[in-house]
Parts: structure tokens; C-alpha cells; sequence
């Protein structure tokens, strides 16, 4: 522009002189006109570089903005640790202080500490023993209290008795229902009682014993049910002796006083094996 300017100014100057020719006139007049088109474009594209500068100059600055927005957020995430860090510190400081404390405790409070702690584990200790003591009698406590129940219900006492038997223990199963004869003579379960205490001998192949444990039965409780079975049952053991008389005397005897007994059956085909 400034040179088309230039240009403008020179020929106006030399018409107004009268020093160029018409010819020359003409001839720069020409140069001119070819000359607009060109610097019309480089106008146009000295307005595009304009435009892109100004672009790029606006998106430097707004990345650098952003740099420094983050660089911003970053200081303060920083100081925001550094001021924790300053609290931990502060926090490990009285903590440390407190076992500075403690560490300067007087030596007489922790004799009194020691000397407390050495009371309470001998009273601790002491109770211990006492529970010892209490666990090893406990078994003996529960089979007297067991002892003194059983001895206050008669029927109770039967069924121990008979309930031990039945498990195995001839001996125990003997001793439980000897004790019932001994304080219950007269109970309706005597008979039952006396019968088992035959059958506890007979288990152990002890049939002299049973045999006559029988014969109180079928002696004492002559009407009671068990009469017939205790018959049945003193044969058995009379055979086992290899007293086959006794045994078929018995067994007839039996068919005579309880004829209509379940233990009639029994008897009978004894009797034919037996001849």
C-alpha cells in the first residue's frame, strides 16, 4: 500500500512539473494497473497471516492458562499435604512426649505396680486351687446327691437297677437292686427286684447263687407274676449245673401252680427235650 501510494504521489508530482511525456504517463499507468491485482493479494494474504497469528496467539495463551491453572491446583494439593504433614508431625511429637513421660515414671510407682500386680496373681492363683479342688469332689458330690434321689424314690432306684443290667453291669445292676430289698423289702416291685438280682447271677454263670435267689422268689412271692418265670428260669440253671432232675421237677411243678402262665409253653417243650 504504501508503495501504490508512493507511486500515485511520483506521477502526480511529474505532471504537475511537466517533465514526463504523455507516452511515460501511459506506460505507468499500465505498470499500476498490472500491479493493483497483485497488490490486492498480497493484502488479502497479509490479512490471513494477521488472522492466523492472532488464532495462534489466542490458543498459546489459553494453553498457557490452563499450564497455569494446573500449576495452581498442584501448589495447593501441595500445601493442603504440607499442612497435614505439619499435624502428623505435631500429633508424633505428643505421643512422643507421653512416652517420655512414662519413661520418667518414679521407680517407686512401678515397685507399688509390680507389688500389686504379684497380689492379684497370688489371689487369682488361690482361687484356682480352690476350683481344682471343687472339680475333683464335684464327681464324687453328684453321685451321693445321685445316691440320696435314689434312695428317696424307691421306684427311681428300681429302674437304675434294671436300666444297668440291661447295659451289661451284672455287678453294679446287682448292688442297685440289693440296696432296693434292703431299704424297700415290702414294695410291690420287691419281687421284680429279687428276680433280677437271679438273673445278674445267672449272667455270670454264678447258678448255685441264682439258683437260690430264684427259690426266694418262688418262696416269697409265691402269687406275684415273677414266681413262674423265676420256676422257669431256676431250671435253666439246674440243667446248666447238669441236675437234669431238679430241672424237670421244677418245670413240672411249674405246670402245676401256674398253668395258665406265658412260661407254660417254655416249660412244656423243655420237658421233651429234656427227658
Amino acid at each position: 500500500m504504501r508503495f501504490a501510494k508512493r507511486s500515485f504521489h511520483l506521477v502526480l508530482l511529474l505532471c504537475l512539473v511537466g517533465c514526463a511525456s504523455k507516452g511515460d504517463v501511459e506506460n505507468m499507468q499500465r505498470d499500476m494497473d498490472e500491479m493493483k491485482p497483485y497488490l490486492l493479494n498480497m493484502g488479502k494474504e497479509l490479512g490471513e497471516l494477521k488472522d492466523v497469528g492472532r488464532k495462534e496467539l489466542e490458543k498459546g495463551f489459553k494453553g498457557f492458562r490452563q499450564d497455569i491453572e494446573a500449576m495452581r491446583k498442584e501448589t495447593a494439593d501441595l500445601q493442603a499435604n504440607l499442612d497435614s504433614l505439619k499435624v502428623d508431625i505435631q500429633v508424633m511429637g505428643g505421643k512422643v512426649d507421653d512416652v517420655a513421660l512414662h519413661a520418667q515414671k518414679p521407680a517407686d510407682d512401678l515397685a507399688l505396680f509390680k507389688e500389686d500386680n504379684n497380689r492379684r496373681i497370688t489371689a487369682l492363683e488361690e482361687r484356682l486351687l480352690k476350683l481344682e479342688k471343687l472339680v475333683e469332689e464335684l464327681p464324687k458330690k453328684l453321685t451321693e446327691t445321685r445316691s440320696d434321689v435314689l434312695q428317696k424314690d424307691p421306684e427311681a432306684l428300681y429302674r437304675k437297677g434294671l436300666d444297668t443290667f440291661r447295659a451289661g453291669e451284672l455287678q453294679k445292676a446287682r448292688e442297685l437292686l440289693t440296696r432296693f430289698l434292703e431299704l424297700y423289702p415290702d414294695n410291690e416291685l420287691s419281687a421284680n427286684a429279687r428276680y433280677w438280682v437271679g438273673e445278674t447271677y445267672y449272667g455270670e454263670k454264678k447258678y448255685d447263687q441264682a439258683i437260690l435267689e430264684f427259690q426266694e422268689v418262688i418262696k416269697k412271692f409265691h402269687n406275684k407274676e415273677k414266681a413262674p418265670a423265676a420256676m422257669l428260669k431256676q431250671a435253666m440253671a439246674f440243667k446248666e449245673l447238669g441236675d437234669m432232675k431238679s430241672a424237670r421237677y421244677v418245670l413240672k411243678k411249674l405246670l402245676e401252680d401256674f398253668p395258665a402262665a406265658e412260661e407254660v409253653m417254655s416249660a412244656k417243650e423243655r420237658l421233651k427235650e429234656w427227658k
